[in-house]
C-alpha cells in the first residue's frame, strides 16, 4: 500500500456449469496468481462457484451443499495468502435462497452480502431481517449493509454493489452475470465509469464468463475497473480460459476527491468488518502522465475546448462592461499571442470590428529583434490596430527619479519595465474606452512569477486558468487550424519555438534572448506537474517526488525533481499575496487559483512543513 496505492484484480474463471469441484480448482489458481501479482482485492463473478445460469438446479440440495463445501475449502486455501477475495455462491437460509457474495481473507470468512433484487430463484434481502448466518462452519455477518475495511490500511474500504444499495466504501465491487448483446459493452463501460465518477470511488465490475449456459444467452467474461470517472482496465471478452487482470488504484486520490465531494457520497450507516493485509513492496504498474492537465487520447479536442471557453468568457465580459475596445500588450511571446487570438475570436463572435482591438508593442531593454518582428507581423496579419510605444526613455527617467543605476540589473531594473508597460496599457484603456486583457497564465500565478502592480494587473485575465505547458501546445495547434492568414500561421509557429522569457534583461552579444525563465525558476513541465498534484489532490511532497520520478523517467533525475519542487513550494507559499487580489479570469479546468472560487489560502501561511519533508528525501 506504498504511497496510497492498492492493487485490484478481476478474476474470470473458466467455468464448469454446476460443477463446484472443478470451479474450486480454477478459483484456487486465480487466487494464487493474484497472490503472485501482489493483488490486494480479487473480485470473482456473480455465483462463480456454481455458475449463474443453473436455473432450477439451484433448488438441488447437492448443488447447494457442494457450493458450501467448495467455499469451506477455498477459505482454508487462503489461510497463507494475502488477497481479500470476493466469491459468489447461492446460500439457503431457512426456506429462502439468496444470491450472495462471500468475502474471504487469509483463511477467514468475513461476511456475506446478498443481492437485493428478487429473481425466479432468489429472494430479496428487503424482506429479510437476518443479520448473521452460519456458513461453512462459521457464524458471520450477513446483509447488504456490510462494508469491509483494512485494519492495517484504513483507507482501503470495500463495499459490494447490491442493486438497491450502493456502499460509501472507496472500493465498490460489482460481481455480475450480465449476458452479452450488441451494444452492452459500451453501455456497461459507461455505467461503470459514470458510477465511479458520481460516487468518487473505484468500481470493479466482474462479469460471468463463457462457461455459462448459452441456451438463450451469451456471457463474455467482461471485466472493468474505473477510478473517479477514468477507465483503468478492461479485459478481453469471449476468452475460454481463466484470466486474471489487475491494476493499481490510488486510494489517496479517492479520499481527496471524496473530501471535496462529500455531498455525492451515499450515506452508509452499515456495519464495518475489519480485515488485515500484510505489507507489500511492489513496482507501480499505473501509468503516470507527465502532463496531468491534458487527458490522454483527446489532446486536440481538449485544447480546442479550452480556446472556446476563453472566447465565451471574454465575450461575456465585453457584453457586461459595454467596452468599445480591447487593449493588449503584445510581446511576441506565447502568452500574449494566445490572449490576442482569444480576443480576435471573441470580437469575431460578437461581430465587432477587429480594428477595435488595440495591440501595443513596448520594446524595452531586453526586447530582441525576433520577438519584436513576430509581434508586428502577427498584429498586422490579424488586422488589428497596433501601436509601438518604446519604454526605455520613460524607465530611465524613473530610474533617475528613484536614484537607481540602470547598470544594476536587479529586480528593480526588471519590475520597473513591467510596471511601465502596465501603466501604458491602463491609460490607453481609459483613453479608448477599453478593457486591458491580461496575458498571465496559471503557472506564473502559482509561482508568483509576475510583477505586482505590473503584468499582475489587468481588467480580464483570459489565460489565468491555463498552465504554461498547455499554452505551449495550444499556439502551434491554432497555427495549423487554417483559421488565420498564412502569414499569421507562420508567425504562430515561430512564436511557439521561441524560448520563454520576460525579456527584461539585455540580449546577449548576438542579439538573442539571454534571460530564459526556465533557467531561473525551473522547467515548466515539472512545475505544472507539481501544481496539479499539490492543488488538485493535496499530495505530500514525498508522493509527488515518487510520481514525478515515474512520469519523467530518463528526463529528470530524483535530485533535480527535489530541487525544483523545493523552489515550487517556496515560491507558492511566499507569493500568495499576489493571488489574493488577482483579476477575474475564466476557470477552464479543475484547478483555479482565483481567491473568489478557486484556491483560498492565507497570504501568511508558511511552507516549512512541506520543505522539511523534502529535506528528508535527499
Amino acid at each position: 500500500m506504498e504511497y496510497g496505492f492498492t492493487r485490484l484484480a478481476v478474476g474470470i474463471p473458466s467455468l464448469a456449469l454446476a460443477d463446484c469441484t472443478q470451479n474450486l480448482e480454477e478459483h484456487k489458481r486465480l487466487i494464487e496468481q493474484a497472490e503472485t501479482a501482489d493483488v490486494d482485492v480479487l473480485t470473482l463473478p456473480e455465483l462463480s462457484l456454481t455458475g449463474a445460469t443453473c436455473g432450477d438446479l439451484f433448488y438441488q440440495t447437492t448443488l447447494l451443499e457442494q457450493a458450501e463445501d467448495a467455499l469451506l475449502e477455498l477459505i482454508a486455501h487462503t489461510r497463507k495468502l494475502r488477497p481479500l477475495v470476493a466469491v459468489g455462491l447461492p446460500v439457503k437460509i431457512g426456506t429462502r435462497l439468496f444470491n450472495c457474495t462471500a468475502l474471504v481473507s487469509s483463511g477467514t470468512l468475513l461476511g456475506v452480502v446478498p443481492k437485493s433484487s428478487e429473481t425466479p430463484w432468489f429472494a430479496s434481502i428487503r424482506d429479510c431481517n437476518i443479520h448473521e448466518i452460519t456458513l461453512a462452519g462459521e457464524t458471520v455477518p450477513f446483509g447488504a449493509d456490510l462494508r469491509f475495511q483494512c485494519e492495517t490500511f484504513p483507507a482501503l474500504t470495500v463495499g459490494i454493489e447490491t442493486q438497491d444499495r450502493t456502499s460509501d466504501a472507496g472500493i465498490l465491487l460489482n460481481p455480475a452475470a450480465d449476458p452479452e448483446r450488441i451494444g452492452t459493452r459500451e453501455r456497461r463501460k459507461t455505467l461503470v465509469v459514470t458510477g465511479s465518477l458520481h460516487h468518487q470511488n473505484a468500481t470493479v465490475y466482474t462479469g460471468a464468463g463463457m462457461g455459462e449456459s448459452s441456451t438463450d444467452q451469451v456471457f463474455a467474461g467482461h471485466g472493468l475497473i474505473a477510478e473517479c470517472g477514468n477507465l483503468l482496465l478492461e479485459t478481453e471478452r469471449f476468452k475460454t480460459d481463466s484470466q486474471l487482470s489487475y491494476c493499481d488504484v490510488d486510494l489517496e486520490l479517492l479520499e481527496k476527491n471524496r473530501l471535496r465531494n462529500a455531498d455525492t457520497q451515499a450515506c452508509d450507516n452499515g456495519r464495518t468488518i475489519l480485515f488485515t493485509l500484510t505489507p507489500s513492496t511492489r513496482t507501480l504498474i499505473r501509468k503516470v502522465s507527465p502532463m496531468p492537465f491534458l487527458p490522454e487520447g483527446a489532446q486536440g479536442a481538449h485544447l480546442e475546448e479550452i480556446f472556446a471557453i476563453q472566447i465565451a468568457a471574454l465575450r461575456r465580459r465585453f457584453e457586461a462592461a459595454h467596452s468599445k475596445t480591447a487593449i493588449l500588450g503584445i510581446s511576441g511571446g506565447l502568452d500574449s499571442t494566445l490572449a490576442l487570438l482569444v480576443t480576435v475570436g471573441a470580437f469575431d463572435c460578437m461581430g465587432k470590428d477587429r480594428g477595435d482591438i488595440i495591440g501595443v508593442t513596448m520594446p524595452g531593454f531586453g526586447t530582441t529583434d525576433q520577438t519584436y518582428q513576430n509581434a508586428l507581423r502577427l498584429m498586422e496579419s490579424l488586422g488589428i490596430t497596433w501601436h509601438e510605444i518604446p519604454i526605455a526613455k520613460s524607465v530611465l527617467q524613473h530610474f533617475a527619479d528613484i536614484e537607481h543605476s540602470p547598470e544594476i540589473h536587479d529586480t528593480t531594473y526588471e519590475n520597473a519595465q513591467a510596471r511601465e508597460r502596465t501603466q501604458i496599457l491602463m491609460d490607453l484603456a481609459n483613453k479608448e474606452d477599453g478593457l486591458v486583457i491580461g496575458t498571465g497564465n496559471l503557472s506564473e500565478l502559482a509561482l508568483g512569477f509576475t510583477t505586482y502592480g505590473g503584468d499582475h494587473l489587468s481588467m480580464y485575465a483570459v489565460n489565468s486558468g491555463i498552465p504554461k505547458t498547455i499554452i505551449r501546445l495550444m499556439v502551434p495547434l491554432l497555427a495549423k487550424s487554417g483559421a488565420y492568414p498564412d502569414v499569421a500561421s507562420q508567425v504562430l509557429k515561430d512564436i511557439a519555438k521561441t524560448p520563454i522569457s520576460p525579456e527584461l534583461l539585455p540580449p546577449d552579444k548576438s542579439g538573442a534572448i539571454k534571460q530564459r525563465t526556465e533557467d531561473l525558476i525551473g522547467p515548466y513541465a515539472l512545475h505544472d506537474f507539481f501544481l496539479y498534484y499539490v492543488l488538485r489532490y493535496g499530495f505530500s511532497p514525498r508522493k509527488i517526488v515518487y510520481l514525478a520520478e515515474i512520469a519523467f523517467a530518463g528526463k529528470y533525475a530524483r535530485p533535480e525533481i527535489i530541487k525544483w519542487l523545493k523552489r515550487f513550494y517556496r515560491r507558492f507559499f511566499a507569493q500568495q499575496f499576489k493571488r489574493s487580489c488577482m483579476p477575474d479570469g475564466p476557470q477552464v479546468g479543475a484547478i483555479s487559483l482565483s481567491p473568489r472560487g478557486g484556491w483560498q489560502m492565507p497570504s501568511d501561511a508558511l511552507g516549512a512543513a512541506w520543505l522539511a519533508e523534502l529535506e528528508g528525501l535527499e
